[in-house]
């Protein structure tokens, strides 16, 4: 009786790697999303009903202080997630879709035939 000898098929992937600036740039966009507060904060925002978000709405519905909310949404602007708007003493924010259609695109599961 001769025993067939089955070859394990490597993993492939059909998607080409990243470029390091942008896997870089995604890493920032992840590494932000990594507190449970900028989470909470980049959903407020980007459910925002104008679109926006002002920094005195998102202190009152976190529950944090001012200061612990301004910190978070500092990173969030610098890893490119949000943009923001200085209008008298308030800063307004907004999402930056593109931002996160990089972080989303990384995920992504192609599809198969």
């Amino acid at each position: 009786m001769e025993l067939e000898v089955l070859t394990p098929i490597c993993c492939s992937s059909s998607a080409p790697p990243l470029e390091r600036d942008e896997a870089v740039r995604v890493a920032a966009g992840f590494k932000a999303l990594a507190d449970p507060a900028r989470v909470q904060l980049l959903h407020l925002v980007s459910t925002a009903d104008a679109g926006e978000a002002c920094v005195c709405d998102l202190t009152a519905a976190l529950g944090l202080s001012q200061g612990t909310v301004s910190h978070h949404l500092k990173i969030l602007v610098e890893a490119g997630l949000l943009s923001r708007e200085r209008r008298g003493t308030w800063a307004w924010y907004r999402v930056v879709p593109e931002a996160l259609t990089a972080i989303a695109g990384t995920l992504a599961t192609p599809e198969r035939v």
